[in-house]
């Protein structure tokens, strides 16, 4: 067997390694990215697309998230104990195999399970990916690796969509996922050759039950919250019962933990200010975030009458700005302190959620590429701080925890974003939409219904109705333009309330953010690797 890498080796080649890393995320991101623009073609009839419902579509979407999220926690804590290379190994190959299995789906049903298997497999990319750069970089370079590490999300960001529609414009529906087999396959070879293991060297007893309890809280809120937004009512029993229960085995997780002598997480580092703050800010921008990326692809295709890869397209503002930004991120952390430019970046992320108040149906375009990209910039200047808050208040060994604690709260914000932005966007819609449906003569109350569901169910009924649909057509855009405008503005409230948090908690210039542990000293690159 192949002695393992020296500590000078690995040093030597961490910025190759980074690139591999990259690799990992980006094709993670990738593949969500693709299929949003795709979600129109996989809706069309047989053979064009797969005949998927609107409900179909959103659980193609959610299978993702709710594995994803719920094992997340649970696979940095495998990769801290068996080791992050062979789970960031193992989670390619799995996710690369849910792909090829995605592409040649014969049925709604058939994709989302296979989507599921791709969340098993990104549940432990995510997680390895950052503790890798943690173990691999010493501490006074972890901020610009991280900043070039959240560069590649903007990559994706940037790439995903253009290529889905270039996809969509050339080949079928399927291929939205198989292009994630080359990039996977290149993946695991560069993994291979370059990317050396490590672990906690001393990982104590295994918790079963912190992990189990980990799970299912976890699963049941995210489940909660995903069908409290598909049924835009968060006061309805199943909800309530199951975000209640999801919320009490987590309260059980938390007491167990700190009982515990060999605990999965220790919860201390919660009473570090700092830590938490980061935490917090980064579920509460992607909550927005990912809120208001839910209806901008309505309004650019449905609305604006763009096609998928125009979409792509003006969505690159958002990309160029994070990459331009991420990576320069620091140098304004060293200038000004971490409070301020995470604070700065939080209230330009609300200035421009509040600015999609100024898109109308005809509204330069001009306005909607500023507003992309001044939110790109905002994201650059919060994302690496804070990730790199929390992976430095880690110890080392326990970067696999850290990554997936980061992940965990970034998918659970990102999907409480869209359950309750979309139920606000989806209800006033329906509201907005429903005098017109119910003037429509002859309309059935069954169809009145599910065409008041979204705006492009009132589209493609006015589709079928030829030209008598006509007469829907103004009302649903401008339904549409109204529900979008209210849902930014939750959106901007939910980034204010983030600019306050971290105002409050974050460390300022000067001061000392490591957390629990900070000031203990840092072993060397390859530390903690396999012997």
């Amino acid at each position: 067997m192949a002695a393992a890498p020296s500590a000078e080796a690995i040093h030597r080649r961490r910025w190759a390694i980074l690139v591999v890393l990259m690799f990992s995320v980006l094709v993670v991101v990738l593949d969500n990215s693709i299929l949003n623009v795709a979600m129109k073609t996989i809706a069309s009839p047989k053979p064009t697309g797969l005949g998927a419902t609107q409900s179909q579509l959103e659980w193609a979407i959610n299978a993702y998230t709710l594995v994803f999220a719920g094992l997340l926690f649970t696979a940095g804590l495998l990769g801290d104990r068996l080791g992050r290379k062979k789970m960031l190994l193992g989670g390619m190959t799995v996710f690369g195999m849910g792909s090829v299995l995605a592409a040649f789906s014969g049925s709604p049903g058939e994709l989302i399970g296979f989507r599921a298997l791709m969340g098993l497999g990104a549940a432990f990319v995510m997680p390895a990916t950052l503790a890798i750069l943690v173990n691999v970089f010493e501490r006074e370079e972890q901020a610009k690796a991280i900043g070039i590490w959240v560069a590649a999300v903007g990559l994706a960001i940037a790439i995903g969509p253009i290529t889905g529609g270039v996809l969509l414009e050339h080949f079928w529906w399927g291929s939205v996922f198989f292009v994630n087999v080359p990039v996977v396959a290149a993946g695991i070879i560069a993994m291979i050759l370059l990317v050396p293991d490590s672990r906690d060297p001393a990982p104590g007893r295994l918790d079963p039950l912190g992990v189990l309890l980990s799970v299912i809280g976890l699963v049941l809120l995210v489940y909660g919250i995903i069908k409290g937004g598909q049924l835009a009512d968060f006061t309805d029993a199943q909800v309530l019962a199951t975000i209640g229960a999801g919320l009490l085995v987590l309260g059980l997780f938390v007491r167990h933990e700190k009982r515990s002598d060999h605990p999965a997480i220790d919860v201390g580092y919660f009473r570090n200010p700092a830590f938490s703050a980061a935490i917090a800010a980064v579920a509460l921008v992607f909550f927005a975030l990912m809120g208001v990326t839910f209806f901008m692809v309505f309004y650019i295709q449905s609305v604006r009458g763009f096609s998928a890869l125009d979409s792509g397209l003006l969505l690159l503002p958002l990309a160029v700005a994070q990459l331009l930004f991420a990576p320069r991120a620091r140098l304004v952390v060293e200038r000004f302190g971490a409070r301020a430019v995470c604070t700065g970046g939080m209230l330009l992320v609300a200035a421009t959620m509040a600015g999609f108040l100024l898109l109308d149906v005809d509204s330069p375009l001009w306005v909607l590429e500023t507003l992309f990209f001044f939110q790109g910039a905002g994201m650059a200047h919060i994302m690496p701080p804070v990730t790199t808050a929390i992976m430095q208040a880690l110890p080392r060994e326990k970067a696999g925890s850290g990554s997936a604690l980061n992940n965990t709260f970034r998918q659970v914000g990102g999907a409480l974003g869209v359950a309750v932005l979309g139920s606000v966007l989806s209800a006033t819609y329906r509201e907005g939409i429903q005098g017109t449906l119910a003037a429509v003569p002859g309309l059935p109350a069954s169809v009145r219904h599910s065409a008041g569901e979204s705006v492009e169910a009132t589209l493609a009924l006015a589709d079928r109705m030829g030209p008598a649909g006509h007469v829907l057509l103004g009302p649903a855009h401008d339904s549409f333009i109204h529900a979008m405008h209210l849902t930014a503005l939750g959106a901007s409230g939910v980034a204010l309330f983030g600019a306050l948090v971290v105002a409050a908690f974050l460390p300022g210039k000067g001061a000392d953010g490591g957390g629990p542990g900070s000031g203990r000293p840092r072993e060397k690159a390859g530390a903690g690797a396999d012997r």
